[in-house]
């Protein structure tokens, strides 16, 4: 069923040889450009006509109601809140531990510079409603911005038919079992529009949703495209783009396992790629056999079986684990499984790759709900520069410099001299100033 790229043999960069599903995000950020400047010029009559036009809803208010959000949670069924709570629970345990202190470090004596960490003061979280719902994202969003200590947290999501016009009913439970009570039902290019322009949110314009420093969470092709337009405006999380998973795995890999975990992903979405890495051709053989027999037993089997054969999926087939571990760098997964021998050796030596999941007893789904690591994470190989969200996602870095007389006088001839160096007398001056006589 997959597609095979063999490597054996092969020395070229295999970036190159590992295609990816194409997302051509600068096209679609024009179309929804005048979307976006009429949010930012009309508020909610132009968020309700792009409602209408893409989630066939006409809301009459944007916001739900505090009452409906809690009365989300009393209706959830026990089962699945107490998965909730589990998840919100080891979330927590594992963020907690992210909190970074603030360090002063004394440079010279009577000189020092703190460096202080201050969250971001108010934050919209996107939680996607399409092909699937996800109240696993807003624990994935809240809980690392609450641990980093943000003051205001807004959740959007797009209105469901089947909810009357509201978000999923299991997205509002997980809201109210954080504590977040401002939450709209708002979808695609037009919510993150909102979020940073602000927006009335009723028909009279009687009430407002105030703008957002920071955008989080995964979205289609049409938030990205926003959060790309509107980056500047606000901070973005990154670009989320089709979810990836690659796993490396030897002979030693349970064929059933690595089958079910390639499929897990496929799952997603028609363009979710599901790469292979392994040196053993009887492992890819036994994986394909695998494939044929659990994809036609999937419920959503169609979606599964176009992301299976899609050319961002495939095994490669590469001569022993070193390569390998090239290849799985080169690509760098959003989720890298690493089942083989001495799995976790294997895994301290990645290095890129959004999140690892090391050995046969950790699949990715796990870390997709109640592992405690976060789900949001960089894809299109962006984990080779960036990291997935934490509460260091939230949090930024401010340098207190306090000096004394005598420490800024000792250093003076320095400063005065590297401002002479790049012409800019009036920075010396602003020194020499402070000691007039000196010959600094």
């Amino acid at each position: 069923m997959l597609n095979r790229i063999d490597l054996r043999g092969v020395v070229r960069d295999p970036r190159r040889l590992l295609p990816r599903a194409q997302l051509d995000v600068s096209v679609a950020v024009e179309r929804i450009r005048p979307l976006v400047e009429a949010v930012r010029e009309h508020g909610y009559p132009a968020i309700r006509e792009a409602s209408v036009r893409f989630d066939g809803i006409s809301p009459e208010r944007l916001r739900v109601p505090v009452e409906t959000i809690r009365a989300a949670e009393a209706g959830l069924d026990p089962q699945v809140r107490a998965a909730l709570l589990e998840s919100i629970t080891r979330a927590r345990k594992v963020h907690a531990d992210q909190r970074r202190a603030d360090h002063t470090t004394q440079v010279v004596p009577g000189g020092t510079v703190t460096e202080r960490w201050v969250p971001v003061d108010r934050v919209g979280l996107y939680v996607p409603g399409g092909l699937a719902m996800y109240p696993s994202t807003v624990v994935m969003n809240v809980v690392p911005a609450q641990a980093a200590g943000v003051r205001s947290l807004v959740v959007v999501s797009p209105p469901q038919k089947d909810n009357g016009g509201l978000p999923d009913q299991r997205v509002l439970a997980a809201c109210a079992l954080l504590g977040v009570d401002e939450v709209y039902a708002v979808g695609g290019a037009q919510a993150v529009a909102m979020l940073a322009y602000g927006a009335t949110v009723d028909p009279d314009g009687a009430e407002r949703c105030a703008p957002v420093d920071m955008i989080t969470g995964p979205g289609n092709i049409w938030v990205t495209a926003a959060k790309r337009l509107l980056r500047g405006v606000v901070g973005i999380d990154a670009e989320a783009g089709p979810t990836e998973i690659a796993i490396l795995a030897d002979d030693t890999a349970d064929p059933v396992h690595v089958a079910a975990d390639l499929i897990s992903q496929a799952e997603h979405d028609p363009l979710a790629a599901s790469v292979l890495v392994t040196p053993s051709v009887a492992l890819a053989d036994a994986v394909d056999a695998e494939l044929a027999r659990q994809v036609p037993a999937a419920k959503h089997a169609e979606r599964i079986g176009t992301a299976l054969r899609g050319e961002q999926s495939g095994v490669v087939l590469v001569d022993d684990l070193e390569a390998g571990l090239r290849v799985v760098d080169a690509y760098a997964a959003e989720h890298l499984e690493i089942q083989t021998a001495q799995a976790r050796e294997w895994a301290m030596r990645v290095r890129n790759a959004g999140a690892i999941f090391v050995g046969a007893w950790s699949p990715v789904s796990l870390g997709d709900y109640c592992a405690g690591s976060n789900h949001v994470l960089p894809t299109g190989g962006c984990a080779r520069h960036s990291s997935g969200l934490s509460v260091q996602s939230f949090l930024r870095g401010i340098h207190l410099v306090e000096y004394s007389q005598e420490a800024l006088r000792e250093v003076a001839p320095h400063v005065v001299t590297l401002a002479t160096v790049e012409d800019l007398p009036a920075h010396g001056q602003a020194v020499s100033a402070r000691f007039p006589g000196d010959d600094s």
